[in-house]
């Protein structure tokens, strides 16, 4: 855990968060990160490992609660600040929280703990006082540090049990692999109950000793205001994100759109993760920015696995080689490794993969093979010593008629369609066939679907080809941009 304090330590006055309210110093996110760690401990020597979830502002106040929490011997357990009431107590519950730490923005919504006795609640609103204690409790590395929520766009979100062990190795490979420095400054636009906010973004920087920018909620043009003034050099962000700043930049002028071009040129580093990046946002990305995004692969059980090469060639539509220190295998159904060009399902080894799913041994359980590895459900083949996923086994592979059907192969045909501006590709049960491909399309245009059908078959076998249609306004996404699929199939129905 020292490992992410040792920048602070050491350039106590060098800027580290910028956020709405002003521009805080390493020295400042140290000292107020150790009051709030006292102020838990109250009269205890050692949180050990107490479960204490916090729902504050995003920014300053994020980080110094969350350090606090790990300075205390607790485990951080952020919650989503857009969640509805039983999403959070869904949470709070499973985690069996023993402290809830709330920023005055959300007390109103968490109020019904408030009462509750078994839960000890802090306001930030209140204070938090100085203390008189100074000794802080010595944390053993294996010791649990975070619980985070899967999206639970299969079944009901699980606790991921990391430990600090897991944090370091999940952070100092990205830090290596990503060449990041102090002298990075990047953006933060992105949740922060999910890793990619978390790890890649916000502990990155600040492990590194760089400056981290907030900017919530997103704003596409204040996003691109922001790259105008000069200072981002590194930028993270999912798909949908993306997808609007191209938006943006195409409603801006010409003269405009020439400085934000120019602007973006001089970024080091662009990443894209957390969803499938579809390669037209890819090609007109880089006809906007001269940037190739570097796709990577992480979940929440692993941090990040596998990424594109920081130097060297980046494949669209591909997520590239493992990191190192990162054991990764594909596998067929009885485990055995395939050859290269055959599909299997990703197998991750190594330290940055998470301990347990809280309080489901038998969940832990499944998830592992073994011999130790963890089954991410991602099917994925080998090309040319590059990875590229197929879809997950249970929602975008697509079993019909004998054949196993990429859905995200679908998709990227569907969006080259120029009246088709978004999509996706889902399985729907069918006596007959397994499965029968459905399509949710969104579309400016009405379109013919015998036409559309036609075009897909120019590009694509017969039996990809979708059998139903279903058109939308837009797609039903989880906090993170993915497409919750087990929602959509319903709209069909």
């Amino acid at each position: 855990m020292d490992s992410l304090f040792y920048q602070a330590l050491q350039t106590p006055s060098k800027i580290a968060i910028v956020d709405q309210s002003g521009s805080f110093s390493y020295g400042v996110l140290t000292d107020s990160a150790k009051r709030i760690a006292f102020h838990l401990l109250g009269e205890k020597e050692d949180l050990n490992e107490a479960r204490v979830a916090f729902m504050v502002s995003l920014g300053k106040d994020y980080v110094t609660v969350q350090w606090g929490i790990w300075m205390a011997g607790g485990i951080a357990v952020p919650l989503c600040i857009t969640y509805p009431l039983p999403s959070l107590q869904y949470v709070i519950d499973d985690t069996g929280a023993e402290i809830i730490l709330v920023g005055p923005e959300y007390e109103e919504l968490l109020r019904p703990y408030a009462e509750a006795s078994r839960i000890r609640y802090i306001r930030l609103s209140q204070g938090i006082p100085e203390s008189t204690k100074f000794q802080l409790p010595p944390i053993d590395s294996e010791r649990g540090a975070m619980i985070l929520y899967t999206s639970g766009t299969t079944s009901l979100p699980k606790g991921v049990l990391t430990t600090h062990a897991n944090i370091h190795a999940q952070i100092s490979t990205l830090i290596d692999a990503w060449k990041w420095t102090s002298e990075d400054y990047t953006l933060c636009l992105l949740p922060l109950h999910h890793v990619h906010g978390i790890i890649n973004v916000v502990s990155c920087a600040l492990w590194a000793g760089a400056t981290v920018e907030f900017i919530h909620p997103f704003d596409a043009k204040r996003v691109f205001e922001t790259f105008l003034e000069g200072r981002v050099n590194v930028f993270m962000a999912v798909p949908t994100i993306y997808f609007k700043l191209i938006s943006e930049f195409e409603s801006e002028s010409e003269s405009v759109k020439l400085s934000i071009s120019s602007c973006l040129k001089k970024i080091r580093l662009m990443v894209s993760g957390s969803a499938a990046l579809p390669v037209s946002v890819m090609e007109k990305w880089q006809q906007i920015s001269s940037h190739y995004l570097l796709e990577r692969y992480g979940m929440t059980e692993i941090g990040m696995a596998i990424s594109n090469p920081y130097e060297g060639e980046r494949k669209a539509g591909y997520i590239g080689k493992p990191l190192p220190g990162v054991q990764i295998r594909i596998v067929d159904e009885n485990q055995q490794e395939v050859q290269e060009g055959e599909p299997g399902e990703i197998q991750v080894k190594g330290p940055s993969v998470f301990k347990e799913y809280w309080g489901k041994t038998e969940a832990t359980h499944k998830a592992f093979t073994s011999d130790g590895w963890f089954m991410s459900g991602d099917i994925a083949v080998v090309e040319n010593s590059y990875i590229k996923i197929l879809g997950r086994d249970s929602v975008d592979i697509i079993k019909s008629g004998g054949y196993k059907i990429s859905a995200l192969e679908i998709e990227e045909v569907l969006r080259k369609h120029p009246e088709i501006n978004d999509c996706s590709v889902v399985g729907l049960p069918d006596e007959e066939w397994g499965e029968l491909v459905a399509a949710a399309i969104i579309s400016s245009e009405n379109l013919d679907l015998k036409e559309l059908n036609t075009w897909i078959r120019e590009l694509m076998p017969a039996y990809k080809t979708p059998r139903k249609y279903l058109f939308l306004n837009e797609l039903l996404r989880n906090a993170m941009g993915k497409v919750v699929k087990n929602d959509l199939k319903k709209l069909f129905t």
